[in-house]
């Protein structure tokens, strides 16, 4: 599939989506939101997709925020329909049944933020930037910012940064809990595929299941552990899960097939 923002390459069962709007410092707008929509759908329907990494082009940013530009005209529900199909696109990231990581390589500032923050985890290059610095233009997060960033770095922190504008660097995001590795610049792809390619070889129902059970944690419509009830009894009536222990016990590694 093409795009109009975005460059895709498939490597060993790994998408590496880059967004390419380096004059804009890869800034997200209609045209972004449609490609990332898209090719979400392209992940899950995909079979040779198992996983996938979202990054920027350049060595500047991964996304520096919104383009504001599109924002100037806006009425109240425009406003709201903007901030509702970005919920809705990021929400199509985080409950996407295989994974999806972000690389973080510079700045991470506002939707793109929280675009990392709807991936499953983040790693970061040891000059990623991040903020939600809405405040900033009389704004606040509208694309799930406030509660993402709550549930991962807990309230005390999320407030001080929403109203401060601050930004955080690498380090302080790995402290905080918002990203799971630090590396260079130059490792930061390989130390992403390194992960994948490890993910990669386990069961994919069992993946996709402990991505929705986990994503019930943060649903209040959902009960987590009945969630969790159901899907380890639904592990049972796979062949990856017949594999996996006939694998076990045979001391042999198991070889999924995604049934």
């Amino acid at each position: 599939m093409s795009y109009t923002t975005l460059l895709t390459h498939l490597e060993n069962n790994i998408l590496t989506i880059t967004i390419n709007r380096p004059d804009k410092l890869n800034a997200l707008n209609r045209d972004v939101f449609t490609d990332l929509s898209n090719v979400v759908d392209e992940i899950e329907n995909t079979a040779e997709i198992k996983s996938a990494i979202i990054i920027g082009s350049g060595t500047k940013a991964f996304v520096a925020g919104a383009d504001i530009t599109e924002f100037n005209s806006l009425n109240l529900e425009e406003a709201k329909a903007l901030s509702k199909r970005g919920q809705d696109i990021f929400f199509k990231i985080e409950n996407c049944g295989k994974p999806i990581i972000a690389c973080v390589n510079g700045f991470a500032l506002g939707g793109g933020c929280e675009l990392a923050m709807s991936c499953h985890f983040r790693l970061a290059s040891d000059n990623a930037k991040f903020g939600q610095p809405e405040v900033n233009l009389g704004l606040i997060p509208g694309y799930g910012g406030t509660q993402r960033l709550a549930q991962l770095i807990g309230k005390g922190r999320a407030i001080e940064l929403l109203i401060s504008a601050n930004m955080i660097d690498a380090n302080s995001a790995l402290n905080y809990g918002l990203v799971n590795y630090v590396t260079t610049q130059e490792e930061l792809l390989p130390k992403a595929i390194a992960i994948l390619t490890n993910i990669n070889t386990k069961a994919p129902i069992a993946i996709a299941n402990c991505i929705k059970t986990t994503n019930a944690i943060f649903d209040e419509t959902k009960n987590g552990f009945e969630e969790e009830i159901n899907a380890f009894g639904n592990c049972f009536e796979t062949l990856d899960m017949k594999e996996g222990t006939t694998a076990f016990l045979e001391k042999r590694k198991a070889v999924f097939v995604g049934k």
